[in-house]
């Protein structure tokens, strides 16, 4: 067996184990959707580093999220899979990450550590980011019809800084002064553009706003 198909294998173990694993916490723990769902956004988003370490070719690599894209449009319509369906119909947010994910692989193949780093805004960022919002946002703001917190946003940027930080720093090769401060303008981009994105469309922007901002810094 080759080593692109032990790893899609891999992936798509992994991916349905961290559903599984969000269902059970849903279940038998009691946690809400909003909490399950962020946790398997987590985890699907951490698998980048999975994803450039394991496949050799990116003609593999890009099936597993472009697979997800269709059973998490299935699961959006059927509430397939709970822990992550709020119910939310405006919410596209579980079909555009992968998608997202996809669009990184095949575009920033040769350039792993811009795969990993430029989704990691969006996994870290945007989870914590809404955990903070919703249980110390205080100071709220509306753009194009979609609420936020400052105290939410200061959590996205926080958390993408450290999360694009640690990817520049294990996969890319380079001086952490300069893996540090590329990641603050790479979390500070993103965090700019989630503030403005309709609820569920950052899950497109920002993935898209960091890799361009580290292709810039990076080049």
């Amino acid at each position: 067996m080759s080593l692109d198909a032990i790893a899609l294998i891999t992936s798509f173990l992994y991916v349905f184990a961290m559903i599984g694993a969000g269902e059970g916490l849903r279940k038998w723990r009691g946690y809400t959707v909003d909490f399950t769902r962020k946790f398997i956004h987590v985890a699907v988003g951490m698998w980048a580093y999975g994803t450039v370490l394991l496949f050799q070719r990116r003609e593999f690599a890009i099936i597993p999220p472009l697979a997800f894209v269709a059973i998490n449009a299935f699961s959006y319509w059927r509430g397939t899979f709970k822990a992550m369906e709020t119910g939310k119909k405006e919410n596209l947010g579980t079909i555009y990450f992968p998608l997202s994910f996809a669009a990184l692989i095949w575009l920033l193949w040769d350039r792993p550590t811009l795969i990993v780093a430029g989704l990691m805004p969006m996994t870290w960022g945007d989870a914590l980011a809404a955990v903070v919002g919703q249980d110390f946002g205080r100071r709220h703001y509306t753009v194009l019809g979609s609420t936020r917190s400052l105290e939410g946003s200061a959590a996205m940027l926080l958390a993408g800084w450290v999360a694009t930080f640690a990817a520049l720093a294990l996969l890319g090769g380079i001086g952490l002064v300069t893996a540090l401060w590329v990641s603050a303008v790479t979390a500070l981009g993103a965090a700019a553009v989630e503030a403005v994105s309709p609820w569920g469309i950052d899950n497109l922007t920002v993935p898209a706003a960091s890799a361009l901002i580290l292709a810039l810094l990076l080049p």
